[in-house]
């Protein structure tokens, strides 16, 4: 499935990703920092949504109290509580 989440308190104001038997692949940022947000989905690619919530849940960004990895943990969250959502391509979720 692939799914978008509008982020709240960072740069980027979307991740989109495809979420499949748990695996996290083809993740995207809108917007934030380029240079970094190009860099994470090459290094997490493939990973488990638990292996990322488990590193990435609760990163701060400078005084912000959360990160667009934290935000990405979220975004996880909200993927593997509607995974049993059956006949949905695509699901959109707030944060």
């Amino acid at each position: 499935m692939r799914y978008s989440y509008k982020t709240a308190g960072t740069c980027a104001t979307m991740i989109s990703f495809d979420y499949d038997n748990g695996v996290v692949t083809n993740i995207v940022f809108t917007g934030g920092c380029q240079g970094n947000l190009l860099a994470i989905p090459k290094l997490i690619d493939g990973w488990t949504a638990d292996q990322i919530i488990e590193k990435c849940d609760g990163n701060p960004c400078g005084r912000r109290p959360t990160s667009c990895v934290d935000q990405l943990a979220k975004a996880l969250k909200e993927a593997k509580a509607k995974e049993a959502t059956p006949n949905t391509e695509s699901v959109d979720v707030e944060a």
